[in-house]
């Protein structure tokens, strides 16, 4: 989700995990087909088709290692056995993507990528949606990157400068090119398009922070409209308040080595927020 902690993220980026990881992504769970090749997707070209986009918090990262219970996969998963059922499921998500790096490429951890392509993950999106089977929708998560590492959770000092510059362009990234560009690939399918809002990691111990939290999804409301339906997750991890006990329940902040990644119940807990949209 955010390149700001990805100091808590640097340390899993070693070769027993990632050798470990390689493994686990490309291994299909029961009743949807995790897909890395072209030729495996055709083969279910007639079925419904899942595409997950954006940041570390749609790859569905935690600092235990655990990289394939995030909200995409409870989300597949849940969806795979009911009669809105998903025939197959690409998680393109990069850890530490913004929206500029989205449009443009240049992931700073393309290494742990679960779904290979080159190029841009816009690209590799419309990609998918354009020749590989009806999509009936697609979930991204993107901005916390543009936006988090502005807030300094060690001082609680905030770059209003850059944070103001920032939330610019991603209105810019987002309602000129990002959601433009999947609404209309999606129209063919009459697939929907579903974006998370951001929850606040650093709430309890910046509470000062939560305005600027605020700003980011009020403007993230503002851009999705029109393209596709946003999922409120900020309330859903406790909203306003503080402090915010949710944060321990449902994220790594409280851990002995703190980390601003859902849990496995944060992460189910996005995945039925998504349920009840889809």
């Amino acid at each position: 989700m955010l390149r700001t902690a990805h100091a808590s993220l640097s340390r899993f980026l070693l070769a027993p995990l990632l050798a470990t990881f390689m493994l686990l992504v490309l291994t299909p769970f029961n009743g949807v087909e995790a897909h890395s090749t072209p030729q495996q997707e055709f083969s279910f070209s007639f079925g419904k088709h899942y595409l997950a986009l954006g940041d570390s918090l749609a790859f569905g990262f935690q600092p235990d290692g655990d990289f394939i219970d995030g909200y995409a996969d409870y989300f597949a998963r849940a969806h795979a056995v009911t009669r809105q059922g998903i025939m197959s499921y690409a998680n393109e998500g990069c850890p530490g993507e913004t929206t500029s790096t989205l449009i443009n490429g240049e992931c700073p951890h393309p290494e742990m990528r679960k779904y290979p392509y080159q190029g841009s993950q816009l690209a590799a999106a419309l990609d998918y949606i354009n020749n590989w089977g009806p999509v009936s929708v697609v979930t991204l998560s993107i901005g916390a990157n543009d936006l988090l590492p502005k807030i300094n959770p060690a001082t609680c000092m905030i770059d209003e400068a850059g944070f103001t510059a920032s939330l610019k362009t991603l209105d810019t990234n987002l309602t000129t090119v990002i959601l433009p560009q999947l609404s209309r690939a999606l129209k063919k399918s009459h697939g929907k398009l579903l974006v998370t809002n951001a929850y606040n990691p650093f709430q309890n111990i910046c509470p000062q922070s939560n305005a600027y939290i605020k700003v980011f999804n009020e403007h993230l409301s503002h851009d999705v409209r029109g393209y596709g339906k946003l999922v409120d997750v900020y309330s859903a991890f406790g909203g306003v308040r503080t402090p915010n006990s949710h944060l321990c329940n449902l994220t790594w902040m409280c851990a002995s080595s703190p980390d601003i990644h859902p849990n496995d119940k944060g992460y189910k807990l996005i995945a039925d927020l998504l349920a009840k949209e889809y």
